[in-house]
């Protein structure tokens, strides 16, 4: 099951941030960020984007399905990156 709502409270709490706070920073109202920690709504797509970037995690993570918040690229090179990165820019 999703536990969305106690992740995103989790990570909003850990950067000293209010729901209104977080709220601004999304363009949406405090009622909506309440509803979220609350597992009454999920967010959309863009959202969810939204939120994964400001907190620098994926959105896997905060789906559940990614227990680490963090992608591991310590054994990539830039020489690799680059290269991975055309594969999916193009």
């Amino acid at each position: 099951m999703v536990d969305f709502g106690n992740t995103l409270k989790t990570l909003r709490t850990q950067h000293d941030m209010t729901q209104s706070q977080l709220s601004k920073k999304l363009g949406l109202t405090k009622s909506v960020i309440s509803a979220y920690e609350n597992s009454l709504r999920m967010p959309s797509y863009d959202v969810l984007i939204a939120i994964s970037k400001l907190f620098k995690v994926t959105t896997d993570y905060l789906l559940g399905i990614e227990h680490r918040q963090n992608i591991d690229l310590s054994g990539l090179s830039k020489t690799a990156w680059r290269g991975r990165r055309a594969d999916y820019c193009n």
